[in-house]
């Protein structure tokens, strides 16, 4: 299914208060995804990423809804027929970007977007949200590297009920589950959310954000040695640095710190001489071809 303007099926605006809001914009099929719409989901991270101007990303959906997973009419025409990824990119492609992801979840979370909400680094949730795996009540599997992603978040045995049963959870619950980090009223979701990034936005410093989520995804992967062996390399570099003598300094005068934006060749894979397992590459590639 081709999406006739892709071009704005992702809307981006650029706050003076650092914060990016990234709103999955196509309410007349809920926010449903397409592969154009999540070709121009990764083109407008990329630009979020290398503008100085942007110190946290919000990702949210317009209308009433988050994304409830791929548009159903791309389903009804790939049903029966052989899988093509060429191309593509899954999810977790966002750990490529420095810059903190908040989502906040209105209405339905489902599929992909689900693991959509997973990859970000914190997520809010109006109390109209409701999650779902809704893979195995498709006829499908665990798609996405959500088998991966939702045990790390949530637990094995609270992964495998919301997966093998596909239930519908409701945000309260979600709550409780850890799979989201606050809930609030629906119309105080977006306030809340960029409330919280422009909290990140003002007080910390955007290399120690980038290295922090750096470290959270690498670490997630490897064992302690190999984490304190970089902890140890990013800590030699940071106390080098002028954010650590302005971290310092601000904290002593009682006043907010004045942090430099972060520079387009910071790259803490370079610092830490590690890099995150690769998850750009071609399945159909990778598989000998189209998957079937």
């Amino acid at each position: 299914m081709t999406d006739p303007d892709w071009q704005h099926s992702i809307l981006l605006e650029v706050g003076a208060d650092g914060i990016a809001l990234v709103t999955l914009n196509r309410p007349e099929r809920r926010n449903g995804w397409t592969p154009q719409m999540e070709a121009r989901f990764f083109e407008v991270l990329e630009a979020v990423d290398r503008d100085p101007a942007v110190r946290v990303v919000v990702v949210t959906g317009a209308g009433k809804t988050f994304c409830p997973g791929l548009d159903t009419g791309r389903l009804d025409t790939i049903a029966g027929k052989p899988l093509d990824l060429t191309g593509r990119r899954p999810p977790v492609h966002t750990w490529q970007f420095r810059k903190p992801m908040i989502a906040a979840v209105n209405g339905a979370c489902a599929g992909v977007g689900l693991v959509l909400a997973l990859v970000c680094d914190v997520r809010f949730a109006g109390r109209k949200a409701r999650f779902t795996t809704a893979f195995a009540r498709r006829g499908l599997v665990g798609e996405y590297g959500v088998t991966w992603l939702l045990p790390r978040i949530i637990g094995a045995g609270r992964a495998s009920d919301l997966l093998l049963s596909a239930r519908v959870v409701d945000a309260e619950e979600a709550l409780s589950l850890g799979l989201v980090n606050r809930c609030v009223d629906d119309d105080e979701l977006l306030t809340a959310a960029c409330d919280y990034a422009r909290e990140i936005a003002v007080h910390c410093a955007p290399t120690s954000l980038a290295m922090l989520r750096h470290q959270l995804q690498a670490d997630a992967q490897s064992d302690l040695p190999t984490a304190l062996t970089a902890a140890y390399r990013a800590m030699t570099k940071a106390v080098e640095s002028p954010d650590f003598r302005e971290g310092l300094d601000s904290f002593v005068a009682g006043r907010a710190p004045t942090f430099a934006p972060l520079a387009d060749s910071y790259r803490p894979q370079e610092i830490t001489g590690r890099r995150l397992p690769e998850v750009d590459h071609d399945p159909s590639a990778a598989l000998g071809g189209p998957l079937s």
